[in-house]
């Protein structure tokens, strides 16, 4: 079963490792940046509040594997993904860049999407069923 998972959940994966239920883990260009982001920036907000949490020398080297990803986690290339980007922002003209990313690596992928908590709240959740794919909520520990 393919899966692609959203930011925080791929923190969650590099980190401390998720139950991955025999998956292949996939992620998008744009999650895996605003996980990047969060590692390095370190704003304080549901992101980056991992690497805050961990003992300096641990963090350098949490920020440091995060920036780069491990070949086992899937990354669709853009040459693939963008054409489905432009026909499900016809279909979904409101969607940004972020969601129509995160709906057409699922389309792609013919993947589940793992969402954070954060990430089942907005509008994501909505335009998966519309698209009929399938989506789970996963607890971060």
């Amino acid at each position: 079963m393919d899966v692609v998972l959203d930011d925080r959940l791929l923190i969650e994966e590099l980190l401390v490792g998720l139950d991955r239920r025999g998956a292949q883990l996939h992620t998008t260009s744009y999650w895996y940046y605003r996980a990047c982001r969060a590692a390095v920036a370190g704003a304080g907000g549901h992101l980056s509040g991992p690497f805050r949490d961990l003992p300096h020398g641990e963090q350098q080297r949490a920020i440091a594997s995060i920036l780069q990803l491990p070949e086992e986690i899937g990354l669709p290339r853009p040459r693939h993904v963008v054409p489905i980007m432009v026909t499900v922002a016809d279909r979904h003209p409101r969607l940004n860049v972020l969601n129509l990313e995160a709906i057409a690596t699922a389309l792609w992928l013919r993947a589940t999407v793992w969402l954070s908590p954060e990430g089942a709240s907005g509008m994501l959740p909505d335009v998966l069923g519309a698209e009929e794919l399938a989506w789970e909520t996963i607890m971060p520990s």
